[in-house]
């Protein structure tokens, strides 16, 4: 299965979703499918997620860039591959490359992860760091193909990757063969379209919905303007689906096969993140626990049994921590109080006596004396808390008032 450039817009078949899934075979894994009980319980109806976080190299990248890279011709393998990634593209082009005997150089933007950028090196790429954002990154490897002949491996504009990452449509039929509702993570839509070639080919009835993060949706406004568009200055913690513009291929097939494209709230990432961390135990990168954020939000709207797409697991331990934090503030599990107290001795053991009866943890206190604002036996404690939900929070300050403390923030 080989494209030239001239071929590039030429449809994706199931036939070339079949024929990935046989060059796959002992390459990429048939990653698990996992009922979530949690989940069920929430959406009223079976649900399944779909687990490509264990893929490996961690995402479902590797499936398209092996397909592409295994059908180039033997003078286009010779002179080398190029790619251009903030991190699962690009280890998914390294490794590819590698089991095929094919050089790789990777670009990557300057602020990538340094885990994805370490675990792309040892894959066996050579990695350079250009840009800011991954258009600067892509257009960077876009000259440098033009100017050693590499053959640009595009992360999701081109048939053979649409048709490679459409394997996971095929696998998710024959391990939920009564599945109603797929939902999937769009950035490009590379991973949206092959599953919907995939699905809608052997099971029309089956509704396919991509999920966008919405400080990065350009699908919407494209589908509205019969084109692809671009979204200025795209802002999401979910580096995955981080896309500027729909890519040309996969925008056509989305357009026509998928029945609609949602968009989630970076708190709403959050929440899923932290709820396939504890109730799951599978770590989940933010774009990956995209199509569980729009299940959380929206539980009544999509008909059982539904697969969720968990599109990668490749997260920067450093992001991790700064999600869960939030996703536990957005859950009530964390609250901020300030409040003015007596500067006396035994004042702050007090206050703290008071929290420990409602059980509160205190995870860091601030005590301020000499700010202008306070009387002379004044001062001003800022306390972070650690709770256990939005009804403890309540508690916390009803114990608060009861005491006779008055929350200014």
């Amino acid at each position: 299965m080989s494209y030239s450039t001239a071929d590039s817009f030429r449809p994706v078949t199931l036939d070339d979703v079949r024929g990935a899934q046989k060059m796959l075979s002992g390459v990429a894994r048939v990653t698990a499918m996992e009922g979530s009980r949690h989940l069920s319980q929430t959406v009223g109806a079976p649900v399944h997620l779909k687990c490509e976080n264990l893929q490996r190299t961690g995402s479902f990248k590797l499936r398209g860039a092996y397909v592409r890279i295994a059908g180039l011709l033997p003078e286009e393998r010779a002179a080398g591959v190029v790619a251009a990634s903030a991190g699962n593209h690009a280890q998914g082009v390294a490794l590819a490359s590698a089991l095929l005997g094919v050089r790789s150089t990777v670009f990557m933007p300057k602020g990538a992860p340094l885990p994805k950028v370490s675990a792309t090196r040892d894959y066996g790429a050579e990695v350079r760091l250009h840009g800011q954002v991954v258009d600067e990154t892509l257009a960077a490897a876009q000259e440098y193909a033009a100017e050693t002949g590499a053959v640009f491996i595009h992360p999701f504009d081109h048939p053979d990757i649409i048709a490679g990452q459409g394997t996971v449509g095929l696998e998710i039929l024959e391990q939920c063969p009564e599945v109603r509702t797929i939902l999937v993570g769009i950035g490009g839509g590379g991973l949206a379209a092959g599953i919907a070639v995939a699905v809608k080919s052997l099971r029309p009835d089956v509704r396919v919905v991509g999920v966008q993060a919405a400080g990065a949706a350009a699908y919407p406004p494209s589908l509205a303007a019969g084109r692809p568009v671009s979204v200025e200055n795209p802002a999401t913690m979910a580096d995955g689906i981080k896309v500027g513009r729909p890519g040309d291929v996969p925008f056509g097939i989305v357009g026509e096969l998928v029945d609609e494209v949602r968009t989630v709230s970076e708190d709403e990432l959050s929440a899923a993140l932290l709820l396939c961390l504890e109730r799951a135990k599978l770590v989940v990168e933010p774009a990956g626990a995209s199509p569980v954020a729009a299940l959380m939000s929206a539980p009544g709207a999509f008909e059982g049994p539904v697969v969720a797409v968990l599109s990668g697991g490749n997260v920067d331990p450093v992001l991790m921590e700064r999600v869960l934090r939030h996703g536990m503030a957005a859950q009530g599990r964390y609250l901020a109080v300030r409040l003015r107290l007596t500067d006396r001795p035994g004042a702050l053991a007090t206050l703290l006596g008071v929290l420990s009866v409602v059980d509160a943890n205190v995870l860091d206190v601030s005590h301020l004396r000499t700010d202008p604002r306070l009387g002379l036996t004044e001062a001003e404690v800022e306390l972070h808390l650690e709770t256990k939900g939005p009804a403890h929070c309540a508690e916390v300050g009803q114990a608060l008032r009861e005491a006779g403390y008055t929350v200014i923030g």
